[in-house]
């Protein structure tokens, strides 16, 4: 007998969310990884609040809300309380009851504001980092580091000279302008909309845009990610970043590169730094800083092929981790994303290794 349509909800539920979630979802092993480094950083989130006044949205729920929003590629706050107010998975990742309700998309965006005072996105990529090495996926020996461009929220209409007086324009949402015949650079230009971006082009023959240079140096066993930042885009951004996270490796390391870090400066400053320059050869039209000292060695082309790991972790950002157009404007908030994202990068290619060893 065909049973009868009634649309009448129940009013109770007596099943918790943790008993709907199927036990072996992805997204349990990255939970547990994820709760496992926000108790590590609970002392660290003491120091953030103050011990009176109203409670405030729990930084532990903020940042597992910001790691689904990057696993789901959500383009906005707006989007991601929409999830969190009808999805019963989100729901039980975050930690939200059945009933409770979720919180506007402005006063989540400023609740977040506090962790990026707080230098948050790269203590949590450390734990994660530390936690990678507690199950043996780090060498710790050998290195590669790279950039990649962000491109920037901001039009090449809001590039404007830094000098000039704009008159009113005709449409204010979207003005007609007009660059022809106009030599802009960063140095007598800016955008309105985000100064802090810069007009850059990742080669030759490829279309300027302004943007934010991305910096990862990944270890090479399996390509996890153990430090990252965000820089201004200039032509040195990539070597002078190098330089600076390569200060953070122990001595005695190997570090990959490609051809864009083959000059004598970049490989003078790692050899100072006592990090082997494993950088490939640019000898395209000048002699290349990497000689016989490093390529005779069978590590080097093992490096070589290695670094190229790298390229992966820059894919997912910009795929999935939502870097392929960034959603905010300044180089603070930029860089904490990005360093954040990495870490989440991190948590999927831990709970993959795991699985495949399991």
């Amino acid at each position: 007998m065909r049973g009868d349509d009634r649309q009448q909800a129940a009013m109770f539920s007596y099943i918790s969310p943790e008993a709907r979630v199927p036990q072996d979802h992805p997204l349990r092993t990255i939970r547990a990884l994820g709760d496992e480094v926000l108790a590590e950083l609970s002392a660290r989130f003491e120091t953030m609040y103050a011990q009176v006044g109203r409670p405030s949205i729990p930084p532990e729920k903020l940042l597992r809300a910001q790691l689904l929003q990057i696993l789901y590629t959500i383009r906005s706050e707006r989007q991601l309380m929409e999830q969190l107010d009808y999805n019963l998975l989100f729901r039980w990742f975050v930690g939200l009851n059945l009933d409770d309700p979720v919180w506007d998309p402005t006063v989540f965006t400023k609740n977040r504001q506090r962790l990026l005072d707080g230098e948050v996105a790269t203590a949590f990529l450390e734990r994660v980092v530390e936690h990678a090495r507690r199950r043996g996926l780090l060498s710790g020996e050998h290195f590669t580091v790279d950039g990649t461009l962000l491109e920037a929220w901001a039009s090449l209409k809001s590039f404007k000279r830094k000098d000039e007086v704009a008159p009113a324009p005709d449409d204010p949402g979207n003005p007609t302008v007009n660059f022809h015949g106009e030599r802009r650079s960063n140095e007598t230009h800016a955008s309105t909309t985000d100064p802090e971006a810069r007009l850059a082009r990742k080669g030759a023959g490829r279309e300027a845009k302004l943007a934010y240079a991305g910096h990862a140096v990944i270890d090479n066993r399996h390509g996890l990610v153990v430090n990252a930042v965000a820089t201004h885009a200039t032509g040195t951004a990539e070597r002078e970043a190098g330089v600076e996270l390569a200060s953070a490796l122990p001595a005695g390391v190997t570090l990959g590169a490609d051809k864009g870090y083959d000059t004598q400066a970049f490989v003078e400053a790692l050899r100072r730094l006592g990090v082997t320059p494993h950088v490939a050869q640019n000898t395209s039209n000048r002699s290349s800083a990497i000689d016989g000292r490093t390529t005779r060695h069978p590590g080097y082309l093992v490096s070589q092929q290695k670094r190229k790991l790298i390229e992966e972790v820059f894919g997912w950002l910009k795929t999935v981790g939502l870097m392929r157009k960034l959603r905010h404007r300044g180089t603070r908030r930029v860089d904490w994303l990005f360093t954040f994202a990495a870490a989440v990068y991190n948590l999927v290619r831990i709970r993959n290794l795991t699985e495949q060893t399991a």
